[in-house]
């Protein structure tokens, strides 16, 4: 979950001019504000990151950040990502599980990124087919169940009852057709 580079509104600065100077009294008035956007920056991007670390729980890497030494000789964090883990587990309710953790952990941050907003829409999308896939198996598990019982009890099963209405339906068609004939050739 990558955070943009510095932003146009972090003023430039030739930072190898004053990277030997870190005393803050000796900044210029434009090193100053730069200085001030890289803490503004460095804390929006930290508590960004964090967001997404803490929400993803076990999913979810530590944060890595790219930094930027500012006029004052300090290094600020401009971006960075945490590595977060959408692949599908074994079982589907395993996987809407930690899909619902990624959604929360992707949208985390108070301003989730177009790179945030992706990462949920993709595990919305494998959380979708888990939920497809868990709906399948519960109708199976519950056809064979129902099917075990009606054996148990000495019922017909009902896939096998509708094969034989079929076979019956036919059976009565082709009887039907025969007495129809057999009663035209009286008739006649």
């Amino acid at each position: 979950m990558n955070v943009a580079a510095v932003p146009s509104t972090v003023p430039s600065v030739n930072v190898l001019t004053r990277a030997a100077n870190p005393d803050p009294n000796q900044l210029t008035d434009d090193e100053r504000q730069v200085v001030r956007a890289l803490q503004r920056k460095d804390a929006e991007v930290r508590r960004h990151e964090r967001a997404h670390s803490a929400a993803g729980g076990p999913y979810a890497g530590l944060p890595v950040f790219e930094f930027q030494r500012g006029p004052d000789g300090k290094l600020y964090a401009v971006s960075g990502e945490v590595s977060i883990d959408v692949s599908e587990e074994r079982d589907p309710r395993a996987t809407i599980a930690k899909m619902e953790i990624v959604i929360r952990a992707a949208l985390a941050p108070a301003q989730p990124s177009a790179q945030d907003r992706a990462v949920a829409a993709q595990a919305k999308q494998i959380k979708a087919e888990a939920e497809q896939e868990l709906k399948a198996q519960q109708a199976d598990d519950q056809r064979a169940a129902r099917e075990r019982q009606e054996q148990q009890s000495g019922i017909v099963p009902a896939s096998e009852m509708s094969k034989a209405i079929a076979a019956y339906g036919r059976t009565a068609s082709v009887a039907n057709d025969i007495a129809e004939t057999a009663f035209l050739s009286i008739s006649a």
